[in-house]
């Protein structure tokens, strides 16, 4: 394997002690060189630039000394450093490209995510059209987020991609078909007070990284002397299929803040029996959960998705505000039914229908693979490529899973 070189970094602080580090490292198996191991340590202050030339003169002797080399000609092999969903250009993943070259238009696939790179963006965010070896790069084209974590690798085409992401996929459904059974949440209780529990597994994901955190820190600071709450996948961006089958494998709950499930994850999600709870108010994510943990839920408001329009064009008619021009893409819209407008699968508006037209005609509802025309009560700022989710509401009992 390739060596480790150890930065311990803010040894620029009274208290630091990076002699303490080496010996948490040491029995971890990373023996220092200086006290007869192989591994380098070099004590460094990223604020004040301390040692950062050592640093490097050390990261390229461990390389020559190992032969460390990467061929430029060979399609590309990286690593997701983060992911995130950008409201204007849909998922975007840094990667460091580690051997090989990256090139706009490369057929990619990041860990269960395929794709085709759009745009390459370097850290100053001007575009390139190829990343070498070595070279952190920001790309544009995956068809949902990666994790990170993930490998990526450049294949030949979009078939191998697909049946690579399908492959993955599969071996994440096994894991889920063979997990525990699911916990329902007004047993969730019982089963802690019996001891029967002792983990609640969580999915987070939210609009943007700032909500995930405040969400994650919120629900991590309920009190864990009965059950432990345990963060194991969270980000920003649309709840994806790889999320669902991940809390389908762990037994875990999904919690989504201001964003909705793919057409994929809620398939997924229905199939697996995976719920997705979904919020626009922090508190309210909180106070279930804690209920859920004293079993104390109450049955609640859980919403059904009747279904989805795409928005082709917009008219704006005097008097009236914007109609959309839509195509509908599965279901069936109606009348009577509450909305949720959805740009790059993020929330941006929740309300009621103010019209609904076939052509010039009224219709109470309009059925999928028909043209019709949709206004928003009290909202205007619909743009072509928004999805218009229609749904109801029912009162159903709580469950976790």
């Amino acid at each position: 394997g390739v060596p480790i070189v150890v930065a311990v970094n803010k040894i620029d602080k009274a208290d630091a002690q990076p002699d303490r580090v080496k010996q948490q490292l040491s029995d971890r198996g990373l023996m220092p060189e200086e006290w007869g191991g192989t591994t380098v340590f070099v004590n460094v202050s990223a604020k004040k630039k301390q040692n950062l030339e050592q640093l490097l003169e050390m990261l390229l002797l461990v390389a020559d000394l190992q032969e460390l080399k990467a061929d430029p000609k060979k399609p590309a092999v990286g690593t997701v450093l983060e992911a995130r969903l950008d409201k204007g250009r849909g998922p975007v993943a840094t990667i460091l490209v580690q051997d090989g070259t990256l090139k706009v238009g490369d057929t990619i696939v990041a860990g269960a995510v395929a794709g085709k790179v759009r745009a390459l963006n370097d850290d100053h965010g001007e575009r390139l059209k190829e990343a070498g070896p070595a070279t952190p790069v920001e790309i544009l084209g995956l068809q949902t987020l990666p994790e990170p974590g993930d490998q990526l690798m450049v294949v030949t085409d979009q078939l191998k991609a697909q049946s690579i992401v399908q492959f993955r996929q599969l071996k994440l459904r096994e894991k889920a078909m063979a997990s525990s059974s699911k916990i329902r949440l007004e047993d969730l209780g019982r089963a802690i007070a019996e001891g029967q529990l002792q983990e609640l597994p969580l999915v987070v994901k939210a609009d943007v990284q700032g909500s995930v955190e405040a969400v994650t820190d919120q629900l991590l600071k309920l009190p864990q002397d009965k059950i432990k709450l345990r963060v194991i996948r969270s980000g920003a961006g649309a709840i994806s299929e790889g999320d669902v089958l991940l809390a389908a494998a762990s037994n875990a709950v999904v919690i989504g803040f201001n964003v909705r499930p793919e057409r994929k994850a809620a398939d997924a999600a229905e199939r697996d029996k995976v719920e997705i709870r979904l919020y626009t108010v922090i508190y309210d994510a909180v106070e279930d959960i804690k209920k859920a943990m004293e079993g104390l839920l109450e049955p609640t408001i859980r919403e059904v998705r009747l279904g989805a329009a795409e928005v082709r064009d917009t008219f704006k008619i005097s008097k009236v505000g914007t109609i959309a021009g839509s195509y509908v893409t599965d279901g069936k819209v109606n009348r009577q039914a509450q909305v949720r407008l959805l740009r790059d699968n993020v929330v941006i508006h929740t309300g009621k229908v103010s019209s609904l037209k076939r052509f010039k005609d009224d219709a109470s509802e309009v059925k999928s693979g028909l043209e019709c025309g949709i206004g928003i009560a009290g909202y205007n700022d619909v743009k072509p490529g928004d999805v218009i989710e229609f749904f109801t509401t029912e009162k159903v009992k709580e469950t976790l899973q």
